[in-house]
Order: C-alpha cells, then structure tokens, then sequence
C-alpha cells in the first residue's frame, strides 16, 4: 500500500473533518439523550457507522416509534451507500472478497465524493491506500466525537447550536453532486417536500421527501432521454 497516497487521502479528507465532528457530538448527545448507556451508544457508532442513518434511528426510538418505522427509515437514509457502492466497485474489482468486504464498512458519503473524484482524474494515485486514507480518518473522528458527545452530554449547552452541523455537512456534499437536470430536480424536489412533511408523525416527512425525491429524479431522467431521442 503506497503511504503517499494514504496521506493524500487523509489530507483531502481533514477540511471536512471540521464539519464531521460537531456532527459525531451531536450524534453521542442524541444516544444518550434516547435513554442508551455510554456503552450501547459507543457500540453503535461503531457497528453502524452511519451518521444520519444513527441520528434519525435514534430521534425516533426517543419518540417511541414502531420498530418498523425505524428499521424502514434506517435503510431509506443508506439506500445512497447501494449506489455508492455500485459506482466505486469497478475501482476495486480484483481485489478479494474480503478486502472489499472491509472497504465497504467504511464507505461513507465523504469517502466515496472524494475517491471517486481522485479516481476520475487518473493521476495515478494508489486506489485502496487512498480511499483508506480518507475514510480511516473520517472513522476515527466520527468514534472520538461521539463518545465526547456521550460522556459530556449533560455540560454541552444548547445555544452553541451544534445540531446545525448535520445539515450543513450533508449540503456542502450535495450541492457538488446536484451536477445535472434529473439531480437538480431530484435534490430540490425532495428537500422541499422534506420541509413541508416535516411536521409529519415519527419523522415521516424524511421518508416522504426522499422517496418524491427520487421519483422526481428519476422522471426528469427519463424525460431527457425521450427527448433526446424525438431528437435524433
């Protein structure tokens, strides 16, 4: 594994560390604040590794939510990690089973944005030691932080506003990716619809927009390449 590119990774991953890491506290306050011990919260950011997948979990078993409701919410929020997954596995097509295996647990939305970018641009650089590079050093934060968002819980006040963190991580990731028609109507008509559904019961209004969202998507689409064909 070439160390150079491991570094590059780390340090094309650190400006986003600064975003990850108010996250991650918010994330341990969360798992406290849903009635987990320091141990059950330390032991599903480890296991799940999912930050909005772990905060929307967790709001609502605090809610009392059907465990239906959560697993559904669960696997909506990391249906992106499906594609994700299908767009970077031709990089790492020979490697073993499980290597892949490993790489995958790891996959994260920042890890994936910045290796498929390095990737793209061929420059050369070693695809594994990269991708590990970015994604260890996101892991490694994310686990700090929340175990600190854990045990400093009740000293943590609310007017420093961390939970703004969340949002504003996932726009400086969407906003790049929004680079065409069918992701531009996909982006704005699902964050719109998740606005106005917010008011929905067990958090609803997430599972509506994503779902409007991706129809929207995928109907724009479609209608591109009808058009493009009527013009042929």
């Amino acid at each position: 594994m070439d160390a150079g590119s491991f570094r590059r990774g780390v340090r094309d991953m650190a400006p986003l560390l600064l975003g990850v890491a108010p996250f991650g506290i918010v994330a341990g306050i969360a798992a406290m604040d849903a009635g987990l011990s320091l141990v059950q919260a330390v032991g599903m950011s480890v296991v799940v590794f999912a930050g909005a997948s772990q905060l929307a979990v967790l709001e609502l078993l605090d809610q009392g939510a059907p465990l239906s409701v959560v697993v559904v919410t669960a696997v909506v929020i990391n249906l992106r990690m499906l594609m994700y997954s299908a767009s970077i596995a031709p990089y790492f097509q020979s490697f073993a089973a499980r290597t892949k295996a490993s790489l995958a647990y790891l996959l994260t939305d920042q890890a994936y944005a910045l290796s498929i970018s390095r990737y793209r641009s061929a420059d050369g650089v070693d695809r594994v030691a990269y991708y590990l590079g970015a994604a260890s050093a996101l892991w490694v934060v994310w686990q700090i932080t929340t175990v600190a968002g854990a045990v400093a819980q009740a000293g943590i006040p609310e007017s420093l506003g961390l939970e703004f963190a969340v949002p504003l991580v996932f726009l400086a990731l969407l906003v790049p990716a929004m680079e065409d028609g069918p992701t531009i109507v996909a982006g704005l008509v699902g964050g719109t619809v998740a606005v106005v559904g917010t008011g929905l019961p067990l958090n609803l209004g997430l599972l509506v927009g994503a779902t409007v969202g991706i129809v929207a998507g995928l109907a724009a689409e479609t209608r591109m390449e009808v058009d493009a064909s009527d013009a042929h």
